[in-house]
């Protein structure tokens, strides 16, 4: 969340930067957090003044207790009772303050740094480079989801019987490309430096906020009551609550973890070719890397996080585009994020594969996550993370952009952990 400076610094700046990421009501909110922070500010001054006047008072029942002067002593007494009881109406006032403050903080968004452009929606998005190979396809392709039929890799009939729409069955070679693209990423984030983390997949409600996800994504997670525990939907969340309330030495960061993880979502989109396939799921698995870092640093580990994922892609020999999202089109933590899509000729479509953001210290404020410098002082990190990646359209897109009359062609990358040249 932001920081009380952040807002009181520069509040038309604050206001600004809200407003390009499409928050309704900024400058009302804003000052409801101040007035908040205000009521909290009186309350404890005039708890300091009391407790001041307390100690003094308490200071005089002695004295007047040793000279024998009971009824002063009494009538000091009396007095002290009766501040403190306004203190305990101090201290709930303060409370009640200090919550309605962090309430409201939890609801207003993280600020866009200032490249991220203007914009609405997704179509305001800036493309920045594209990369990859565009492959000749045979004669009448088909779509990834008929592919899975046809090579018998996925079964989205059988998932529906099991549990519901969006939770595919993978079968066989199908299987086998889900786990030879999970221990390909892995092994690729290894080499570039990252921890490898095996995180719960269900976490606590502080977790979660911690993040971000709640309150703003709180519909869009499953939710088990009974026990309130959430499932997750991205690593990011159990990995980098690993570090809330922390404080780190400076000479251990910045810190690079790694995560596979089965992730969960209850919003599946809207109907149609959208979401058909493995378009868009409920359940899929997710490479993410995560990194808590120094500010000054963060932008070059974003720089860092952004060639690793390009370079899973072009390792992969898919045509991509990386687009720096609008400020509407930005997560609700992010400061700036860029999307990887992957083309589908079949589809006529760019396919989402990854978002790659940097948080500032946004997610480092919620979780109070923080370093000590050489000078003993203490600081809120940054924190970064992205997907590295998703698996469910990388497999969409290589089954279409790899189809050959003969069968599915596996990329040379990827060839020793699927254990053969093609699919058949």
């Amino acid at each position: 969340m932001l920081t009380i400076k952040q807002l009181t610094e520069n509040v038309e700046a604050v206001v600004r930067g809200l407003e390009k990421k499409r928050f309704s009501n900024a400058r009302e909110a804003v000052t409801k957090v101040l007035e908040a922070d205000n009521r909290r500010k009186l309350a404890q001054k005039e708890l300091d003044a009391l407790l001041a006047e307390i100690k003094m008072l308490s200071k005089t029942i002695g004295v007047h207790m040793k000279n024998g002067e009971a009824k002063l002593a009494e009538s000091a007494k009396h007095a002290v009772a009766e501040i403190k009881a306004r203190t305990g109406e101090l201290e709930a006032a303060m409370f009640q303050a200090e919550e309605d403050r962090k309430q409201l903080l939890y609801s207003i968004p993280n600020l866009p740094y200032e490249e991220v452009p203007e914009g609405r929606s997704a179509e305001d998005n800036v493309v920045v480079s594209t990369g990859g190979r565009y492959r000749d396809l045979p004669e009448n392709p088909l779509p990834h989801w008929e592919l899975a039929k046809k090579y018998n890799l996925i079964d989205f009939d059988l998932g529906v019987k099991i549990a519901g729409a969006g939770f595919p069955v993978y079968i066989g070679q199908g299987a086998r490309l889900q786990r030879a693209l999970i221990n390909f990423f892995l092994d690729e984030a290894r080499v570039a430096g990252y921890v490898e983390i095996m995180p719960p997949t269900v976490v606590n409600a502080a977790s979660g906020y911690g993040t971000g996800q709640l309150p703003d994504k709180e519909g869009q997670m499953y939710h088990c009551e009974e026990d309130d525990l959430y499932l997750i939907p991205t690593a990011e969340v159990p990995v980098t609550n690993i570090y809330r309330d922390v404080i780190l030495r400076e000479d251990e960061l910045p810190i690079k973890n790694c995560a596979y993880t089965q992730c969960f979502r209850r919003e599946a989109g809207s109907y149609g070719k959208e979401v058909r396939g493995l378009n868009r799921l409920h359940e899929f698995s997710k490479i993410e890397i995560v990194r808590i870092d120094k500010p000054e640093h963060s932008a070059q580990s974003h720089r860092e996080m952004l060639d690793h994922v390009e370079s899973l892609l072009r390792k992969l020999e898919l045509p991509y585009r990386i687009l720096r999202l609008c400020g509407g089109d930005m997560s609700f933590t992010a400061a700036i994020c860029y999307d990887f899509e992957v083309y589908s000729k079949v589809q006529d479509r760019w396919l989402e594969v990854s978002s790659v953001s940097n948080f500032d210290s946004y997610q480092a404020n919620r979780l109070q996550c923080r370093y000590r410098s050489a000078d003993k002082k203490i600081h809120l990190c940054h924190t970064l993370n992205g997907s590295a990646l998703a698996l469910p359209r990388i497999v969409a897109a290589l089954l279409e952009n790899f189809q050959t009359p003969d069968g599915i062609h596996i990329p040379k990358a990827l060839q020793p952990y699927f254990g053969a040249e093609m699919i058949k």
